[in-house]
């Protein structure tokens, strides 16, 4: 079913014409589930969330919380049965769930395109669709692949074509003796080997577009990495030189067209030693780096998450404030000692701090627990805030 054709009418907030409260269901209960449900309660909307996990975040906020596998024949139906559409929060929910879902109510992201940014080497091929340059790379998922891969890919960096986030299921290889060795310790699974290319930065674009087309854009956002997680997204103008903010937007939204996406996609970019830009990846879902959005422009990626779904008009977002974001890990507790807290206080004493933990019961290293955004009158005053509140938390200068 295309996309036109699902979204017949606006779902509008309130009451349905049954009585029943119109209700937004998510796929998927984790923290952008959690703050997806609370940008729809804030409109007006009931929610509901579908995830195994009885203490989810998102659960624990929606008006209902069907504790049930995602391909859980009884649980969709449920699912289906509650509410007038459907998203997901994060892009390993099953296509085929997502398929069955769209056979009876509206679903944006479509499963299709959730299926592309499933698998590497199906996202690889779009985007060589889309014109959008990406590293030079090679599919290997047989013995004789592994064979063909030519010099000119090493030293590279292999990728399991599933299930890979945060930077799991990735090894650098610097050879072709490297590479076999990568290649058996992933299980022989199908990978993409990438060339390794020196990089300057990373940064990102957060798309919304809705049915009919309508296409809008936040700011292109500058981001830092450490061991694969995202540490610190910093939005202002100026950030990066105009024509390659420009490149980076122009390629975001060549990519969501080519695809004929509905919902809020990120496209994730690197940008070379020698200025050009190549795109990485692309998350089919709000994401880490746009979560300055909450507090740094008038409408959030979570509330145009809920326009695109419901079919409500898109209206370009505009960034009042200069941003940072630090992604607040589970490494943070304990730092000063067993079961210690870190010290809020001392940083919601800063000028321009807004925090957002996520509900989780347990703090583990590497577990995304919330995150600090920080806003301010000028890029050199939000700078010195956040610098200050990393220092209060243990966080490494950036």
């Amino acid at each position: 079913m295309s996309a036109s054709k699902q979204f017949n009418a606006p779902l509008l907030p309130g009451t349905a014409p049954d009585g029943r409260a119109m209700t937004l269901g998510v796929m998927g209960g984790g923290q952008l589930g959690r703050m997806f449900v609370h940008a729809a309660q804030a409109m007006g909307y009931a929610t509901a969330v579908l995830d195994p996990d009885p203490a989810s975040p998102a659960g624990l906020v929606s008006h209902h919380h069907i504790q049930t596998g995602y391909t859980d024949a009884a649980g969709l139906a449920q699912l289906a049965a509650c509410c007038a559409a459907i998203t997901t929060e994060f892009e390993n929910v099953p296509a085929d769930a997502l398929r069955t879902l769209a056979a009876q109510r509206r679903v944006a992201p479509a499963a299709a395109a959730v299926a592309i940014a499933q698998d590497r080497a199906l996202e690889k091929a779009h985007f060589v669709r889309c014109g959008v340059a990406c590293a030079p790379y090679a599919v290997i998922d047989t013995a004789s692949a592994l064979a063909q891969v030519t010099d000119d890919l090493l030293p590279g960096i292999l990728k399991t074509a599933r299930m890979g986030y945060d930077g799991k299921g990735q090894v650098r290889v610097q050879d072709r003796a490297a590479l076999a060795a990568a290649w058996t310790s992933l299980g022989h699974v199908p990978c993409v080997l990438e060339k390794m290319l020196p990089l300057a930065l990373e940064c990102s674009v957060i798309v919304a577009r809705g049915a009919d087309g309508s296409m809008v854009n936040f700011p292109v956002q500058r981001n830092l990495h450490r061991e694969g997680i995202l540490a610190v997204t910093e939005v202002f103008e100026g950030n990066l030189p105009a024509a390659l903010a420009a490149q980076a937007v122009a390629g975001a939204r060549a990519v969501a067209q080519e695809l004929d996406y509905v919902g809020v996609l990120c496209v994730e970019f690197f940008v070379l030693a020698d200025g050009h830009l190549v795109v990485n990846e692309i998350a089919p879902r709000p994401h880490n780096s746009g979560h300055y959005t909450q507090n740094a422009c008038d409408v959030s990626q979570f509330d145009l998450q809920v326009r695109t779904l419901a079919g409500l008009p898109l209206t370009p977002p505009r960034q009042h404030s200069p941003a940072t974001m630090l992604n607040l890990l589970g490494d943070l507790w304990g730092l000063h000692g067993a079961d210690s807290v870190p010290d809020w206080a001392a940083v919601l004493a800063l000028p321009g701090t807004h925090l957002h933990l996520y509900g989780k019961q347990q703090a583990r290293p590497g577990r995304k627990m919330g995150h600090l955004n920080v806003t301010g009158a000028t890029p050199e005053q939000v700078r010195a805030t956040a610098l200050r509140a990393a220092e209060i938390l243990g966080i490494a200068a950036f």
